[in-house]
């Protein structure tokens, strides 16, 4: 069962995706990178750019976070978001966009995020590609802002960035979370 753990929206069950397209992040997973964060993601701006149920970005709300901005390229996803969302009361602190999200990373950055949150489907290494596409436009950040990759430990490589670095990584059975920051 898929459900918010923390904050105003504690306890309300989250939809999955219908299929296999997506990976819900276990409670534990979850736990632990909300207790990594800590009280830096109150008022915090996210980008979940893979959004899958919407459930990390729902977390974040349900702790503080002040807006969230989700974007799959698969109408399922995004319609489970936007339900997801509903149920909780959030549907006003967040933009869901079905697009894909490497030709976004590509633009222009229109607004800055504290968080950017890369959970890909996976062994497709597309979770590289994202990182290296947010290197190469690191304005998609705030000045302190920060990159979490949410893979399977046999996918991660260490990747030649020049605008960001890796300054931890924790794994958690087959998942592993690495946080990267920009190098200022």
């Amino acid at each position: 069962m898929l459900r918010v753990i923390a904050g105003k929206a504690k306890g309300r069950k989250l939809k999955t995706v219908p299929g296999d397209t997506t990976r819900p992040v276990t409670d534990m997973v979850k736990e632990a990178l909300f207790n990594i964060l800590g009280i830096d993601v109150d008022g915090s701006k996210w980008w979940d750019v893979f959004g899958g149920t919407g459930a990390i970005g729902i977390e974040a709300l349900s702790r503080g976070a002040a807006f969230i901005r989700f974007t799959d390229i698969n109408r399922l996803p995004v319609d489970t978001i936007k339900e997801n969302l509903a149920v909780c009361g959030f549907s006003k602190q967040a933009e869901v966009r079905r697009a894909d999200a490497f030709s976004m990373l590509k633009g222009a950055p229109e607004t800055q995020f504290e968080y950017i949150y890369i959970a890909p489907p996976q062994y497709k290494e597309m979770w590289s590609e994202a990182l290296k596409l947010v290197d190469g436009n690191p304005g998609w950040l705030s000045e302190t802002g920060e990159i979490i990759v949410q893979i399977h430990p046999m996918e991660y490589q260490e990747i030649k960035l020049v605008n960001l670095q890796k300054y931890d990584e924790r794994k958690y059975g087959s998942t592993l979370l690495v946080f990267y920051e920009k190098t200022v």
